[in-house]
C-alpha cells in the first residue's frame, strides 16, 4: 500500500513540523506550504489524502482557500478531504467551517490525537 500524501498549510513553522513528525510516524508522506495560493499551485500539480488547512495564513487564507479548492477543475482533487486548523474557533461556527467545504476542524493548540485520529478517518480507503 503506497503512503497517503498530506498537505499541510500552516504559516507557524512550530505547528507545521509538530504535524509533519507527527504524521511521519503513522507513515504518512508530508509537503508543507505557507498560504493558500501554495496549497493551489502544489494541489494543480500534485495529488493528495488530505489537507489540513491553517484558517489564518497570509496571501490567501484557509476559508477562501478551501473554496477554491472544491471549485478545481479536477474533480478528485476539488473532493479531497480539507480539515481546519485554527486558533480561534470562535470566529466561525461549525457550519461556517462545512459551508466553505471542510471536513472537519481542529482548533489550536492541537490535540495530536484527534489530529492523527481525524487524518487517519479522513484518508480511509
Amino acid at each position: 500500500m503506497s503512503q497517503k500524501r498530506v498537505l499541510i498549510a500552516e504559516d507557524s513553522s512550530v505547528i507545521q513540523n509538530l504535524a509533519r513528525k507527527i504524521l511521519e510516524f503513522q507513515n504518512y508522506e508530508i509537503t508543507s506550504v505557507k498560504n493558500g495560493e501554495q496549497v493551489l499551485q502544489i494541489l494543480d500539480q500534485e495529488n493528495f489524502d488530505i489537507l489540513l488547512m491553517d484558517i489564518n495564513m497570509p496571501i490567501m487564507d484557509g476559508m477562501e482557500c478551501v473554496k477554491k479548492v472544491r471549485t478545481h477543475t479536477d474533480k478528485k482533487k476539488a473532493a479531497v478531504p480539507v480539515v481546519a486548523i485554527t486558533g480561534n474557533a470562535k470566529n466561525y461556527s461549525e457550519e461556517e467551517f462545512k459551508a466553505a467545504g471542510f471536513n472537519d476542524v481542529l482548533v489550536k493548540p492541537l490535540n495530536f490525537d484527534r489530529l492523527v485520529e481525524i487524518v487517519n478517518e479522513l484518508t480511509e480507503e
